[in-house]
């Protein structure tokens, strides 16, 4: 009996654990597909012309690896192109759903600052989930301001994206007043109206409305 392969989580997983990870779970013609794609990012890194020859593999690896392993080879073949703000946001604009996603989980190992925020805005003004879900991987949650974190938060309970999917969210929850009093005005709201409050938002309104003086 052949059991699923678990997935690291990309974002939170650092580049030599994804590339070992995909070393032993592609196939065979995957495997040697993924590691020109990365001789070809290293031999040249960053931005060459109007495209480089690794923002072509970053095209091909759902239909290379499989769409299980696409976003971890994408984040590994942007970090081996060590691609700086520019070519994020140039590949993040031209790119697929699929490969936008897969920028914004590249961010917290190739951003060390807040330079490419805007890149995780525009996620957040999406509907798409799994866009909204990338964009509140651990780069957000070190980067992004209060009042659009809030927002951020807010928004998942819209969408229906699982707050337990939100990095930091304990950290940046806790105790949070003003997001408490949104969680709350959100909860009037549709219990006025005559809609279910999400579950998720019980969650996170025990953390915002958790004082310093109740922690064990």
């Amino acid at each position: 009996m052949t059991h699923p392969v678990t997935h690291p989580p990309v974002a939170e997983t650092a580049p030599d654990a994804l590339r070992e990870h995909l070393d032993a779970h592609l196939g065979a013609a995957a495997r040697a597909w993924f590691h020109q794609a990365l001789d070809e990012a290293a031999a040249h890194p960053g931005g060459h012309g109007p495209i480089s020859v690794w923002e072509l593999r970053l095209a091909e690896a759902g239909r290379r690896c499989g769409s299980g392993h696409a976003d971890a080879a994408r984040v590994v073949i942007l970090h081996a192109a060590r691609a700086d703000t520019a070519a994020l946001t140039r590949v993040y604009q031209q790119g697929t759903a699929a490969e936008r996603r897969a920028v914004l989980h590249a961010l917290p190992h190739l951003v060390p600052g807040p330079d490419a925020i805007p890149l995780v805005e525009d996620a957040l003004r999406t509907n798409d989930t799994r866009l909204i879900t990338a964009g509140l991987g651990p780069y957000a949650a070190r980067h992004l301001d209060a009042h659009a974190w809030r927002h951020a938060v807010l928004k998942c309970l819209f969408t229906g994206v699982p707050v337990d999917t939100v990095a930091g969210l304990e950290e940046r929850a806790h105790g949070d007043a003003e997001l408490a009093r949104m969680l709350a005005d959100f909860a009037a709201e549709r219990t006025a109206a005559g809609r279910p409050v999400p579950s998720g938002l019980h969650r996170v309104l025990a953390l915002a409305t958790t004082q310093p003086s109740e922690e064990s």
